[in-house]
């Protein structure tokens, strides 16, 4: 397929049309590429048995599981994430045709990232693994909330989610790494799977959108960098959950940069696509620019964690009396 090139900012409507027929293309591949799974395979059932309330099961408690504060925030993080599906949906469909290749995936995108709460939930729930009556009201408040995406263009939307399905597929790898338990780490990278699925439909179709306007796609990364939150930034106790998640690792600063952003770029050429303008050249300085800076926070941030963990290795050296 050649994808024309064309002179000028296109318009939202100019980027459905032109991309239309890859998206079709790319959801054929992607179907054909999916692999089928089932929820209910992944939660370990077994382990679990009545709550308090109208069953009179028994109440939780935090000594119920294993797993640490860290890995207890980073699954909660992951779900209350996954738990605004609804809002995710309704800002992408509303930027796009209702009809098509276009709304055909992001239908399916939908119906595939439903299951990762579903499964999510009943994992925690079945091992007791987090207080589920805390959890129920945080998916409330979040999904109260609702999503509104700081960026209203086709394209500028396009670049955002490229940059959050990688970030979400680590953030979830990592996760289930951190875990320590093996059935959590198995449904967590298994998630992780779709998401890199996801993530891959979306930076080709970036890739496409760079053979048609680069200036346009290098000046929407570099504001996407500048700019980039998560997409839970704005759920229930995201800093203090963020704040355990990045002292243990699972996602920091150094994450995101090794991790999402700079093999993201690098995966798009970014570096050395020709052809860009004075403007496109002025936003690749400035994305090169943003990355730095990212580093450098990095860089601070890991002696912050460097100090606070040789404070705490002092504490426990100190005798007792």
């Amino acid at each position: 397929m050649t994808l024309s090139s064309r002179a000028g900012g296109l318009s939202a409507s100019d980027w459905l049309a032109e991309l239309e027929p890859l998206v079709g293309t790319l959801l054929e591949r992607h179907l054909a590429w999916s692999q089928e799974w089932f929820p209910h395979q992944y939660v370990p059932w077994s382990q679990g048995r009545d709550f308090d309330g109208p069953l009179e099961g028994d109440p939780w408690e935090a000594g119920q599981s294993s797993l640490s504060p860290s890995a207890r925030s980073a699954l909660v993080l992951n779900l209350l994430t996954e738990d605004n599906l609804p809002g995710y949906h309704w800002a992408l469909s509303t930027r796009i045709s209702r009809s098509g290749a276009w709304a055909e995936w992001i239908n399916r995108w939908t119906a595939e990232e439903d299951r990762h709460s579903t499964a999510l939930r009943a994992y925690l729930h079945a091992t007791r693994a987090v207080d589920p009556v805390a959890l129920e009201r945080a998916r409330l408040a979040q999904v109260a909330t609702g999503y509104e995406p700081g960026h209203d263009g086709l394209l500028q939307n396009l670049v955002y989610v490229t940059v959050q399905e990688l970030a979400t597929r680590v953030s979830h790898r990592n996760a289930g790494r951190h875990s320590g338990e093996e059935n959590c780490e198995r449904l967590l990278t298994r998630i992780a799977q779709d998401e890199n699925l996801h993530m891959v439909f979306y930076r080709d179709l970036l890739a496409a959108a760079l053979t048609i306007d680069a200036d346009a796609v290098v000046q929407a990364l570099r504001d996407c960098v500048a700019a980039f939150q998560m997409p839970g930034h704005r759920m229930p106790g995201f800093r203090r959950m963020a704040w355990d998640v990045a002292l243990a690792g699972v996602y920091d600063l150094r994450v995101h940069h090794d991790d999402v952003l700079a093999p993201l770029l690098r995966s798009l050429d970014v570096w050395t696509v020709q052809g860009l303008g004075p403007a496109g050249e002025q936003a690749r300085d400035g994305l090169a620019r943003e990355l730095e800076r990212t580093n450098a926070r990095a860089r601070a941030f890991e002696g912050v964690r460097e100090q606070l963990s040789a404070k705490e290795h002092a504490i426990h050296l100190q005798p007792t009396r």
